[in-house]
């Protein structure tokens, strides 16, 4: 099992590649994250590749900065801009609409995402334009925090369940808002029991530091 720190700019199978390809071994990792997204990534190798499901059940951290007042259809800043507002909101506002972020909600995943729909990635459906009906599922939000308020940015940690999206979640809050919200940095801080301070940087991994 190795933990890396994943950079920001590359997906998460392209960091399973590299570690294949370094390595000469069989390599899957346990959890996608954005190429927007830094931060832990835990990676099996040889036998353990089949215990992957059982890494995929745990719950998970992150730390999120988000800009509101932009929608993207990517829901990051990634994405191309659909809608602008120039209203303000105060950190009053803002701190009234998390508090209804908690404990198990009903989220609606990304149209740009990993998640299969009809055998196909959600987001090779919408690059061609397809619309896809993404239903929502059930999740779990065991904490979220507040940690920094600069309009139109804003920082929040959060501990959450599997299957969780922080970019429909970030969306959500602009959404209850009124001036939409998209994410603009994300770093997965722990998974299960293992969390990003064990980590090493992929470059370090592969040798190249």
């Amino acid at each position: 099992m190795l933990l890396v720190d994943k950079p920001k700019g590359i997906t998460s199978s392209r960091v399973v590649e590299q570690i294949k390809r370094r390595f000469n071994v069989k390599v899957g990792h346990t959890g996608t994250l954005d190429p927007l997204a830094t931060g832990l990534l835990v990676i099996l190798t040889g036998k353990r590749t089949k215990n992957a499901s059982l890494f995929l059940k745990l719950d998970k951290a992150y730390e999120v900065k988000a800009v509101l007042g932009i929608k993207t259809d990517t829901f990051d800043s990634e994405g191309k801009v659909l809608w602008q507002s120039k209203n303000e909101v105060t950190r009053e506002e803002l701190e009234e609409v998390l508090k209804e972020f908690h404990g198990e909600i009903w989220q609606t995943p990304p149209p740009f995402s990993a998640k299969k729909i009809g055998g196909r990635k959600a987001y090779q459906l919408a690059r061609k334009g397809v619309s896809v009906n993404m239903p929502p599922k059930k999740v779990s939000i065991y904490s979220l925090e507040l940690k920094e308020f600069q309009f139109p940015y804003f920082v929040f940690t959060c501990e959450v369940s599997s299957g969780f999206y922080i970019r429909s979640l970030t969306h959500d809050i602009g959404e209850k808002l009124g001036v939409g919200a998209t994410v603009v940095e994300v770093r997965r801080t722990r998974v299960g029991p293992y969390h990003v301070e064990q980590a090493e940087k992929l470059e370090e991994i592969l040798g190249y530091h």
